[in-house]
């Protein structure tokens, strides 16, 4: 029987980065004001404390947070709490692998659920129970070794295609970095954001262009 065909978005990212819980929801608002429910976004994993070789520091997402809220998404991080941040998103991202196993879809409903845990709900999602909790929303058993070897695949898979942080976006021969966000940086005012409809709209439009088929 042949398969229903789909265009998929790939992001490359990590489950306690605000950027990408921004950029996800902007994506997923696109396709939905797009008409385009067949567009599958696969969230792959970029594990930022081994990119960086140590763990994101909370009060540091907490400013990351207060300026996403004040200039791009006041809607969002209801109630995110730095007391409650990770130690690590290793497993997290390991049970997005198991959810995507089941079905792609269920990987992307995953991916989305433990952001809007952390960043929505205020829960600590390296809390084995948190996560247990979670997984069986989804009918699903916590991850095993083959689901953290796939973790580190995705992040070897992502320095070979050049990924530049999180969150990373590839559709057919297009990418493009965070294409819902403006950052910038400067000596004088430090990070800024502003959100940016223009990149998203045309990353989005040669996505459809090219319509990778998966």
């Amino acid at each position: 029987m042949q398969q229903p065909q789909h265009t998929v978005i790939e992001v490359f990212a990590d489950i306690w980065c605000p950027f990408a819980h921004v950029g996800l929801r902007a994506v997923d608002e696109r396709r939905r004001l797009s008409g385009r429910e067949d567009v599958l976004i696969t969230v792959r994993s970029w594990p930022l404390e081994l990119v960086n070789g140590t763990p994101l520091d909370p009060i540091v997402t907490s400013h990351h947070v207060e300026l996403l809220r004040a200039h791009v998404a006041p809607t969002l991080f209801k109630n995110f709490d730095p007391t409650r941040f990770p130690t690590s998103t290793l497993e997290a991202l390991a049970l997005v692998v198991r959810a995507y196993r089941a079905a792609p879809k269920r990987g992307e409903q995953m991916s989305f659920a433990l952001r809007d845990a952390l960043f929505e709900h205020g829960h600590d999602i390296s809390d084995p129970i948190i996560l247990q909790s979670i997984a069986e929303g989804f009918e699903l058993e916590l991850p095993d070794r083959s689901d953290s070897d796939a973790v580190l695949a995705d992040w070897a898979e992502g320095r070979e295609r050049e990924v530049r942080g999180s969150p990373h976006f590839f559709c057919g021969d297009h990418d493009a970095f965070c294409p819902s966000l403006e950052i910038t940086r400067s000596a004088e005012q430090g990070l800024s954001v502003s959100r940016d409809v223009e990149a998203l709209a045309e990353f989005f439009s040669k996505c459809l262009d090219g319509e990778r088929i998966g």
